[in-house]
């Protein structure tokens, strides 16, 4: 049975929460490095998980409800949004090569990993982390003999801001998916359904990742107040991106504003593949030594996926086309 309420402040609504939700989680993931540390098997474990949510939510959520939004005739139209989706990730990754997590990759961690004696165990000399940033032990040769960096701290600063630039253009088209879902399923769920969820756990869940890859390579070069004012600011970004995308959809006349929905929820689908495959397809060269956990992780997070459907139940892919604040197109 439809939702009687207004749809255009149900989607407000539902942003709203949903926003505040997606800030306090990127927040605080920001903040990790300075609370606790991150092992790098509890990262990938994490990073398993989100990829598996991430990867469940394009494939059974945002697929079929992009289908359901153009219509079934517009299979077409569903796999170029997808198409550009994973190609406009691919070139922000091969551009800004923004998407390593956290200090089990680099920062803090990799400091210290970089310190460790040469003698280090042979049984991690292909680790993931150390194939990418092998120079860190270089990078402490650098200073002069007053002890001073020679171009180090120069260096650091244009990676993290680098980095930062990738995750923000990648963050803007995150909340292009939570918006472009929420908008194709409000009023057309059952009472007690949130629209969206399952476009917005997989968000979620992300954000706390993509932020502390931020923050930890931050981390040896700026102030705690600099780190948490850039935290606060990607934290933002999610919602700018949601928001905008709901007045664009608004401005345009009924079945306008349905298509660029569901174009939004096939594009963010390629996002969606893209990241989650860029998380998944290391493990199998670089995390052998781990694969039983990174496996199982990958599992639980894809069967979260489909018990989110299960809750949604089948009526969530059978709409028409949502109709916000004008009449249809004839």
């Amino acid at each position: 049975m439809p939702l009687a309420i207004d749809p255009d402040w149900l989607i407000f609504a539902t942003l709203l929460g949903y926003s505040a939700a997606v800030i306090l989680a990127s927040v605080l993931g920001g903040l990790m490095p300075e609370w606790i540390r991150l092992t790098h098997n509890r990262m990938q474990i994490m990073i398993s998980f989100v990829g598996g949510v991430m990867l469940g939510i394009a494939v059974f959520h945002m697929i079929p409800h992009s289908l359901a939004s153009l219509g079934a005739g517009r299979i077409d139209q569903v796999m170029w949004g997808l198409m550009l989706g994973m190609l406009a990730t691919f070139f922000l990754l091969r551009s800004f090569h923004f998407h390593q997590h956290g200090p089990a990759d680099f920062g803090i961690l990799a400091e210290e990993q970089a310190e460790r004696a040469p003698g280090e165990t042979a049984a991690h000399a292909h680790d993931h982390a150390a194939h990418h940033h092998s120079h860190a032990h270089s990078d402490v040769a650098e200073r002069c003999e007053h002890g001073h960096p020679t171009g180090h701290g120069g260096r650091e600063t244009t990676r993290w801001m680098a980095v930062l630039t990738g995750l923000g253009l990648h963050t803007l088209m995150d909340g292009v998916a939570l918006s472009s879902g929420v908008v194709a399923e409000v009023g057309h769920l059952g009472h007690g359904t949130l629209p969206g969820f399952g476009i917005f756990l997989a968000v979620l869940l992300h954000k706390p990742l993509d932020a502390v890859s931020i923050t930890s390579l931050m981390h040896p070069v700026t102030t705690p107040n600099r780190r948490m004012l850039v935290n606060i600011g990607f934290a933002l970004m999610c919602p700018l991106g949601a928001f905008l995308f709901w007045i664009g959809a608004n401005q345009l006349s009924g079945a306008w504003g349905s298509s660029l929905a569901g174009w939004g929820l096939a594009f963010s689908a390629g996002v969606f593949l893209c990241i989650s495959l860029s998380d998944l397809l290391p493990e199998m060269e670089f995390h052998s030594h781990s694969r039983f956990q990174l496996t199982a992780a990958l599992l639980l997070g894809i069967m979260a996926a489909v018990a989110i459907g299960l809750v949604e139940g089948e009526h969530a892919h059978d709409h028409a086309p949502p109709v916000t604040n004008s009449n249809p197109v004839e």
